[in-house]
């Protein structure tokens, strides 16, 4: 197991990752390389800058791979919103990937406050 796979806020987002390409796959294909890109960008983004944050030495360096990991995800959120709004996604369908999104957000954000706090970066078994 990686580092980072045993954060539960990576989880969630990675599982927010996986959602999101599922979604996405529904899109239509004039969307290939609008909005269907920049929602998978954003989410890999979010998983991938907990991976990687997690591999820094110290809480500072951390916090910082997590502030771009929320900022990522608050690109995601407002992408599914147009998403929405353009009738590419149902009004049930948004809610299910918002319930998602809030989840790993606040998890996310969870982790930024224990790293403020100068908590490990790595969790002991």
């Amino acid at each position: 197991m990686m580092p980072y796979e045993r954060f539960q806020a990576w989880r969630s987002c990675h599982e927010l990752a996986i959602a999101t390409y599922r979604l996405t796959r529904d899109f239509p294909k004039h969307e290939l390389y609008g909005i269907t890109s920049q929602m998978r960008r954003a989410a890999f983004s979010v998983a991938a800058n907990i991976a990687e944050g997690s591999a820094k030495r110290g809480c500072t360096e951390f916090r910082r791979y997590l502030d771009i990991a929320l900022g990522s995800l608050s690109e995601l959120r407002y992408s599914a919103l147009l998403a929405r709004d353009l009738e590419l996604l149902d009004e049930p369908r948004w809610k299910a990937f918002e319930t998602k999104a809030d989840t790993a957000g606040k998890l996310t954000m969870g982790l930024y406050k224990a790293m403020a706090k100068g908590a490990t970066p790595t969790p002991r078994r």
